[in-house]
Parts: structure tokens; sequence; C-alpha cells
């Protein structure tokens, strides 16, 4: 039976304005978790969550590991948490997110292991075909920095648009070249792109949402992103210090256990959730 604790955006507010309260003065060294307790892990529901509970179910206890799973439904609460202390790790995000995250919020927050990619796709309830979407489409794209810059690259990819040479992991719709179709481009957060397939002739959906609204890229996306040389794997995160944290490192070894690699291949068999390892 899954144990987490699911938080929401209102719920985790206080620890958020806690951080903006405090950052000025911290650095990376200025807290050190308290190893005593459980690990407790911030995770966005799906997969990140789910992954997290088999190890709690099925291997953690053996390894003789206390752990905690924490649900975050959005992209900036579960970085705050594992910053301020309120939660010891995260476990929801790729490198180029949590560069430019650290980057603007100040943070101190560092990878430990990669788990998974989650290949980002292109979805439509209006067309069958990437090559049938009609002239002045709209396309909704996430609205984050990073996950914009992989949407406009996937588009690039498939042939749809083209960027200009050099767009980075910070392009936005300005670095688009060549536009043929001449889409029209929605930003919105991320977890919100599922929702707008009614509203849009098409989007682009991170993985673990379209998982939520039950759409497999084998299947269902007029274009997937590439596993091979992909830099978005997810990973778990801590705070700068405590990577040697013996509780974060058995966690580490668990995630990237056979066992795990077993059940993220037969949970996603759609490939919508591949390991990393």
């Amino acid at each position: 039976m899954r144990n987490t604790a699911k938080l929401t955006t209102a719920v985790l507010a206080a620890g958020a304005l806690t951080l903006g309260l405090t950052a000025c003065g911290s650095g990376a060294a200025d807290t050190a978790s308290d190893t005593s307790g459980p690990l407790v892990v911030a995770a966005s529901p799906t997969p990140h969550a789910e992954i997290l509970t088999f190890v709690k179910d099925n291997l953690a206890r053996k390894a003789g590991l206390d752990l905690e799973v924490k649900e975050f439904t959005d992209y900036v609460l579960p970085n705050t948490a594992t910053e301020d202390g309120s939660v010891d790790a995260n476990y929801f995000q790729n490198q180029p997110y949590l560069d430019d995250f650290n980057k603007k919020q100040g943070t101190h927050i560092v990878p430990v292991v990669t788990v998974h990619l989650e290949p980002l796709g292109l979805y439509s309830d209006k067309v069958k075909s990437k090559d049938d979407l009609k002239t002045g489409a709209t396309v909704a794209v996430p609205n984050d920095t990073v996950n914009e810059a992989r949407a406009l690259k996937l588009l690039d990819a498939a042939g749809i648009i083209t960027l200009k040479g050099g767009a980075d992991n910070a392009a936005t719709p300005a670095d688009i070249a060549e536009n043929p179709k001449k889409l029209k481009f929605k930003e919105l957060e991320a977890a919100q792109t599922p929702r707008s397939l009614e509203d849009v002739d098409a989007a682009v959906i991170n993985g673990n949402y379209a998982i939520e609204a039950d759409l497999s890229p084998a299947d269902d996306a007029l274009a997937v992103e590439p596993a091979k040389d992909n830099p978005n794997g997810n990973f778990l995160a801590v705070k700068e210090g405590n990577e040697d944290d013996p509780r974060v490192k058995k966690l580490a070894k668990l995630l990237t256990s056979p066992e795990v690699k077993k059940f993220i291949e037969e949970k996603w068999s759609n490939g919508s959730v591949t390991p990393s390892f």
C-alpha cells in the first residue's frame, strides 16, 4: 500500500517564504542534515514518487533505510524545500533545469545519481500526424526556461520549425529561424499542458504529465524526444554538502539497482519512462 504524503503548492507556500527570508545569509554549508531520522524525499507524483514508493515498500527496510516520500505538484517547491531543509532530498528534475534554477534562485542543489528519462512528446487531440498541423496552428509549450527550450528543440528535430544556430537551453520562440506553418505558441505551466489539448492544436508535454494524462509516447505522440545521448535524465538531488549523508548514499544505490530497473521497464513498457543506468 502506498504510504506517501501529498503536498500542494498552497500547503508548502510557507516553506518557500521561509527560504526567501533566510536565503540572503545562507550558503551551501550552512545547514547539515540530521541523519538520525527518516530520509524525507520530495518528488513529483508520477513517476518519481511511484519509483520511490517501490523502493520504500520492497527494498528500503532490508537496506536499513527509513524512507519518507512527499509528493509535490510543481517544479519549484521541491528545490526550495530541499534548500531550506524542509526535506532532505528531491527527485523530479534534470540537469539543465537545475542549473537554471540554481542560477536564478541562488539555491545550492546538486545531483547525486541519475535514475531515468521521461521523453518529451508532442501530442494532439486535433490531428493524427505532425504533418497535419495547419498553418497558424497553436502549440502549447511549457513556460519554464529549460523545458520551453527543450520543447522547441523537439519541434526543431521533428522538422516542424528551425531554430537559429546556437540556440541553447534558454531558447524561446524568439530563437526560431524558420516557422513555415506560422505556428503560434501558447506558453503554459508544464502541469497545464495536458489540459490544454482541448483548446490548442497540439501541445508539447513533459513525460510525467503525459503519464498522468494517460498519454503514451509510443502510441499517442506525434513526435518524441530521442533517448540516446539525452541530457535530460532525472536524478536524486540534495543540498550541496549533504551528498555524503549515509541515508542518501543508500537511496542512490537502491534507485540504481536491478530491481528498480526491472520495475521501471515493466511498469512503463510503452517507453514513457526509461532507466538511465
